[in-house]
């Protein structure tokens, strides 16, 4: 499949629709009490405690994907995407990170592994409260979707686990059942997550007013701004004061409130002990030399 060349909107709303194409395939939900109402839920620090990516990354290296080094970049560009998302530059770093690791590799044998990468790492860092909160709206017979710039395949994955509906997840093309290292469209994120809400909603036949959204990021203001009912789940200061200012629900999950960009510490974090990593891995010297 050969992508034509489109302006930056074009490919936000192609990767928009991707999306909503994939995510109805996923959920698997023929008949529901309430069908005209659904919840979206952003991934990262709202669904789950860091960056599902990154997580994936780590899970990969420790497969021998790729080199610790490689670990570390990833986790480099993941940080400056999340403080800099609007910045071209920025997406563009990070959507070349984010595929150079699935490159060539199957899409069968990426899902397996995240089936497993779920069980060694990602169920044990889902937000209680907020998966409560999935739960709720799944108890009143609506459907409930994640919303994230993740690989769709990934992000159904977890969403399955999790019993929700599906997912909207950035879609990467593949030939032939590997991945060929492009995109369908843009990462989904900021407006195109909005774009591909808003096209799920005409598939599906959604009213969005009667519709609910939670993140975490003010990168999805977009997202939230489309529903009837959104709500900031362990907010940035930037969406806590714009929720504040607008009305809209608060929910704040975290032991502590922090003065940093939540979500961009766990990936910087995590990053820095990869590093730390690699760097005692190569210190390895003449076998005299003991650890200190």
């Amino acid at each position: 499949m050969r992508l034509r060349r489109r302006t930056a909107p074009g490919r936000s709303a192609l990767a928009g629709e991707a999306a909503a194409a994939a995510g109805e395939l996923a959920a698997g939900v023929s008949v529901v009490p309430d069908s005209r109402a659904a919840a979206f839920f952003d991934l990262d620090n709202t669904m789950l405690r860091g960056a599902a990516l990154f997580y994936l990354a780590r899970g990969l290296y420790k497969r021998r994907f790729f080199r610790g080094r490689d670990l570390v970049r990833f986790g480099y560009q993941q940080a400056r995407f999340r403080l800099g998302a609007e910045d071209p530059e920025h997406m563009e770093s990070a959507r070349s990170a984010a595929l150079a690791f699935i490159v060539h590799r199957s899409v069968n044998e990426l899902k397996e592994i995240a089936e497993e990468i779920f069980d060694e790492v990602l169920k044990d860092n889902v937000w209680p409260g907020t998966r409560e909160i999935a739960q709720s709206h799944l108890n009143d017979g609506q459907r409930v979707w994640l919303v994230t710039a993740a690989p769709g395949e990934i992000a159904t994955i977890i969403a399955k686990r999790l019993g929700l509906t599906g997912a909207l997840g950035t879609v990467a093309e593949h030939v032939d059942g590997a991945y060929t290292g492009r995109l369908v469209g843009e990462l989904l994120h900021g407006s195109t997550k909005a774009a591909a809400v808003r096209a799920l909603a005409v598939r599906e036949g959604l009213e969005l007013e009667r519709c609910s959204a939670y993140s975490d990021s003010a990168n999805d203001i977009p997202m939230l701004s489309l529903v009837g009912h959104p709500c900031a789940v362990n907010p940035d200061r930037k969406l806590r004061a714009y929720a504040k200012q607008r009305g809209w629900q608060l929910r704040d999950y975290r032991a502590r409130r922090r003065n940093t960009v939540i979500g961009v510490a766990a990936v910087v974090g995590a990053a820095a002990g990869a590093a730390g990593a690699v760097a005692l891995a190569r210190r390895r010297k003449p076998a005299a030399r003991t650890p200190e």
